[in-house]
């Protein structure tokens, strides 16, 4: 694919739409972001991935950028440079990432964004933040509902409608009051009018892809609303979505919360780097939104809409749940156990971002 035939259309199109919100990226010139970035200084790194890596910048007015450049040109990285830039173009939410513009010099391609200072939800829950308990009960509450808002503009009011197909920890951004920006669109599909799914090559996280997609390809919004939901049991339970049991054995955060939920032991379930401090009401709906999103049967789950209907605390659809045929007390089901072995595990290709160190 040409990327400037691609991007082309955007501009020529769906940008005029937007009325005033036209002129809110533009093109950056190579040697603006060289200097930006100190000539893309390893001190100036940020995370690096199959892609490439991101780089912390400040540009000539004082503004802070972050800046993803590919690591090597290949009609694979510029197909997924053009769709990330595409998508970005079209979408403006105040849950998705913002686009400053991008780069495009011989064979180097550079993504511009806004530079979120407080990195990545991942940095909190399992990396460098991780002991400073910076996320307490109600930031951890407005993340959540913050990035179902972000992904549900994709699923219904994005033209066409966007399946984002990497919705993880690394995936979601702080900014300085620590609200969610869903990041990272180079996997993203747009979906066809009329379309129920798309069948495409699997890319994605271990831990975080419905089984419908992990086995068969097919991609849809569901599949993002299986990986939300293993996203709200990690912010509720401060767990990795797969933890090693054995050198060859692994256990999902759905197998694991799933018999804790059905007894209704939801004070085990909590991070205890919250030291108790958190709404009991509002940890057993994350707990139990996250667990029936994270269904093996797609048409058990809700829609994002729904979700977000339900951590905001809509009782009627929550008295529902409650009653949800998943939560009723029973030895964990077959078909709902997510224990695997490494050796049945599907290759995956994981080739984003994971924010390693701290920003400037």
């Amino acid at each position: 694919m040409d990327f400037f035939t691609t991007f082309c259309c955007v501009k020529g199109s769906d940008r005029k739409k937007q009325g005033k919100k036209e002129l809110t990226w533009r093109v950056f010139s190579l040697k603006e972001l060289q200097l930006a970035t100190n000539n893309f200084n390893y001190d100036n790194k940020l995370g690096e991935g199959g892609f490439g890596s991101v780089y912390w910048g400040q540009l000539w007015d004082g503004s802070q950028i972050a800046v993803k450049r590919l690591k090597s040109w290949s009609n694979k990285a510029e197909m997924e440079f053009s769709v990330e830039v595409e998508i970005l173009a079209r979408v403006r939410h105040k849950n998705l990432l913002t686009l400053r513009g991008y780069c495009a010099e011989g064979q180097e391609r550079l993504i511009v964004y806004d530079y979120m200072i407080n990195l990545s939800l991942l940095s909190h829950l399992h990396g460098p933040h991780s002991a400073e308990c910076h996320l307490d009960w109600n930031r951890r509450m407005n993340i959540a509902v913050g990035a179902a808002e972000g992904i549900a503009y994709l699923h219904n009011y994005a033209t066409p409608h966007i399946i984002h197909r990497d919705i993880k920890a690394s995936n979601v951004l702080l900014d300085g009051d620590f609200q969610a920006q869903v990041a990272d669109f180079g996997f993203a599909k747009f979906i066809p009018e009329g379309a129920t799914h798309v069948t495409t090559r699997v890319k994605g996280t271990l831990g975080y892809l419905a089984p419908e997609y992990a086995m068969l390809g097919k991609a849809s919004e569901s599949c993002d609303v299986y990986s939300f939901g293993i996203l709200l049991l990690e912010l509720a339970s401060g767990k990795k979505p797969l933890e090693k049991l054995s050198l060859r054995i692994k256990r999902s955060i759905t197998d694991w919360a799933l018999p804790l939920a059905r007894e209704g032991k939801f004070n085990e379930l909590v991070d205890l780097r919250l030291t108790g401090k958190y709404v009991e009401e509002e940890l057993k709906r994350v707990v139990l939104v996250g667990l029936v999103c994270s269904h093996n049967q797609p048409e058990k789950r809700p829609t994002m809409l729904e979700v977000i209907e339900l951590l905001k605390g809509d009782r009627e659809k929550f008295a529902a749940l409650e009653m949800h045929e998943t939560f009723k007390s029973s030895p964990v089901l077959e078909e709902n156990s997510d224990t695997t072995s490494d050796e049945k595990e599907p290759k995956q290709e994981i080739e984003n971002v994971e924010v390693l160190t701290t920003g400037h």
